[in-house]
């Protein structure tokens, strides 16, 4: 994304593009990976040495509550994701990384004789190692 998609984005969504939340915006919405907000700001602070701690979380929190990322609380703290839609999540238990699933790839039965109570959202979060890749 560039710098301007990013402002257009974040104004399209009711944040007032600063550019603290433009470097933000462009850390964690131009990639896959599901960092944590110390992620985020390590990352984001070689770009902007200045930004302080707080501007991130802030704006991840503001992000996460205007729709552009969501946030997961997965392991000993939080991640944020900027894939927006339905899917699920497969976590490698060794290393910790996390990847997509697509939402039509796996499915759940037996939710509607779960009778105590309204179920809004679900996620299924899968958990095992990645087979390495084959050059």
């Amino acid at each position: 994304m560039t710098d301007i998609e990013v402002v257009d984005l974040l104004r399209a969504h009711g944040i007032r593009p600063s550019a603290h939340r433009v470097a933000i915006a462009l850390y964690v919405l131009g990639n896959e990976t599901h960092p944590s907000a110390e992620t985020v700001l390590r990352n984001v602070r070689e770009r902007l040495p200045v930004i302080s701690r707080a501007t991130v979380y802030n704006t991840l929190n503001l992000m996460n509550e205007k729709g552009l990322l969501r946030q997961h609380p997965f392991g000993p703290g939080t991640v944020f994701d900027s894939n927006v839609s339905r899917h699920h999540h497969f976590i490698d238990s060794e290393t910790g990384e996390m990847r997509d699933v697509p939402w039509e790839k796996l499915s759940v039965s037996g939710l509607d004789s779960i009778k105590d109570a309204e179920i809004t959202d679900y996620m299924i979060v899968i958990r095992g190692r990645f087979k390495k890749r084959e050059a």
